[in-house]
């Protein structure tokens, strides 16, 4: 893939925005999670986000997929939405929303793995070593969340929703050289947002008895950190590759713990920072020294 996205003004500024937006995203569900299930969250914020890109599908007349290409974009509906978003709110329940974004940040972990199976670049010994330091932090996380050393299933589910995020990031990048960013992201919201139905009879019985500022929310996470942050990374996905693209997730925990703090008053525990830190260095490595093309 050509590198001319280094020069491109519109790719940078579109990872930064939707790097700002998904950061926001760990506070919003917390804040959503206060009148909502969890599936009834993912459900309430992908409806709004189906919704306005339906609106913009008609209004251009937006051309239908290729059946060909319908099971890849199911697929990543199915893993970048349905499974990574239930598995984080899930989470959410009882991890912070700090620690939930370290926990997501070491995506890239699973994304270069995959990287070396998938596209056959070799793991070398310096990318063995940063896997093996990554998940030493990621340890620390599960077992420290909530400031004492005890087991946190939770924050399993987060770590499922970091593997599912990366193999949507694989599952993506052949569709994404055939669509524009904008139609692949409103097929894969569309194709990930129908499993969710299956929270629709709890989201009707709790919609009533919800606080405004829950309801408030969920519908920016729908339309902001969902519908716009999903068309802006899926942008750069088609202009960059995603082992690459997958690493600016480094930035996500810092922007997700100062905007936790001002929006909910809430900072994950020393222990959670502490393995933050250690898993961001491993993943460093992996992406630095760790990957080396097939011979």
């Amino acid at each position: 893939m050509p590198d001319t996205w280094r020069k491109e003004p519109l790719t940078w500024a579109a990872i930064g925005v939707a790097l700002l937006l998904w950061a926001a995203a760990f506070a919003g569900i917390r804040a959503g999670l206060e009148s909502f299930g969890p599936g009834q969250v993912a459900l309430f914020r992908f409806g709004t986000a189906s919704i306005a890109l339906a609106g913009y599908a008609l209004a251009t007349r937006m051309r239908l997929p290729d059946a060909r290409d319908l099971p890849a974009m199911m697929a990543a509906g199915l893993l970048g939405i349905t499974i990574y978003h239930v598995a984080l709110n899930f989470g959410e329940r009882t991890v912070t929303a700090g620690a939930a974004s370290l926990l997501i940040s070491t995506s890239p972990v699973f994304t270069a793995i995959l990287s070396a199976s998938v596209l056959k670049e070799r793991v070398t010994p310096w990318g063995w070593t940063g896997i093996g330091i990554s998940f030493a932090g990621i340890a620390l996380i599960t077992f420290g969340e909530g400031g004492e050393l005890g087991l946190e299933p939770n924050a399993l589910l987060i770590l499922l929703a970091a593997v599912a995020t990366s193999v949507y990031f694989i599952v993506s990048k052949r569709p994404l050289k055939r669509y524009t960013a904008l139609e692949f992201t409103t097929y894969a919201i569309w194709a990930g947002t129908l499993p969710l139905l299956v929270f629709a009879p709890g989201l009707v019985r709790e919609f009533p008895h919800a606080t405004p500022e829950a309801i408030r929310a969920v519908l920016f996470l729908g339309l902001f950190p969902g519908a716009v942050s999903y068309l802006l990374w899926n942008h750069a996905l088609s202009r960059m590759p995603a082992s690459v693209l997958s690493t600016f997730l480094y930035f996500q925990p810092v922007n997700a713990v100062w905007i936790a703090w001002l929006w909910l008053g809430e900072v994950p525990s020393l222990l959670a920072i502490a393995g933050g830190a250690i898993s961001l260095l491993g993943v460093v490595v992996v992406n630095t020294k760790g990957i080396a093309p097939a011979r």
